[in-house]
């Protein structure tokens, strides 16, 4: 079967944006979406590729359902070098995983494919994609969506932002910004965006 690469849309934005709602608004319209996050959690699962690599740095990261992430975190937490060498074993896997969803999708001529990634910028994985769109919202309804999360503490939300680039300086690099105050205005504007992403794809057809 012939292989054409899709139109690849990169989907970022901070935590409590609504970048995983928005990304379900593509699927439900038929489109395909890769999952970074969906991504890491099959290579951590039992079998998964990252497993036996992380045994070889850290074995007490490991149990019989593969990667256990709070046993990761403490790892992390007790060794300083920790982060660094888990992405070097990560990332690469990940960037496969994406290329390998891509290349599916081109072989079943779709035209254009999503792929949802947290930290589109801060990983230069924005490389890779056609166009970049952001989802953001007001400060305030950011964090009152976070804080609502189970478990979520104001601290911890502090130190996830600490990792992210800024959502004004995301916005500034878009090609493509949704702004998600309602959930009913981002399916609107998604709508938009498929519509000039379809005309730009024509245009070079």
């Amino acid at each position: 079967m012939t292989e054409n690469r899709p139109f690849v849309l990169g989907l970022t934005g901070s935590i409590g944006m609504g970048k995983s709602t928005t990304a379900g608004f593509f699927r439900a319209r038929g489109l395909p979406v890769w999952d970074a996050d969906a991504a890491v959690h099959r290579l951590y699962g039992a079998g998964g590729a990252a497993v036996a690599p992380i045994a070889a740095l850290c074995p007490g990261a490991i149990d019989e359902n593969g990667v256990s992430r709070p046993r990761l975190r403490d790892w992390i937490a007790r060794d300083a070098c920790a982060m660094t060498r888990l992405e070097q074993i990560v990332h690469p896997l990940v960037a496969k995983d994406r290329a390998d969803f891509i290349a599916a999708v081109g072989r079943e001529n779709a035209p254009l494919v999503v792929v949802d990634v947290p930290l589109l910028f801060e990983t230069g994985a924005e490389a890779m994609v056609d166009a970049v769109l952001v989802v953001t919202a007001p400060p305030e309804v950011q964090k009152a969506r976070v804080l609502a999360r189970e478990g979520m503490t104001e601290s911890h939300f502090n130190q996830i932002l600490a990792k992210q680039m800024p959502d004004r300086q995301k916005r500034e690099r878009a090609d493509y910004i949704i702004e998600t105050p309602t959930f009913e205005a981002a399916e609107q504007a998604v709508e938009r965006v498929l519509a000039d992403i379809k005309q730009r794809i024509d245009q070079n057809a």
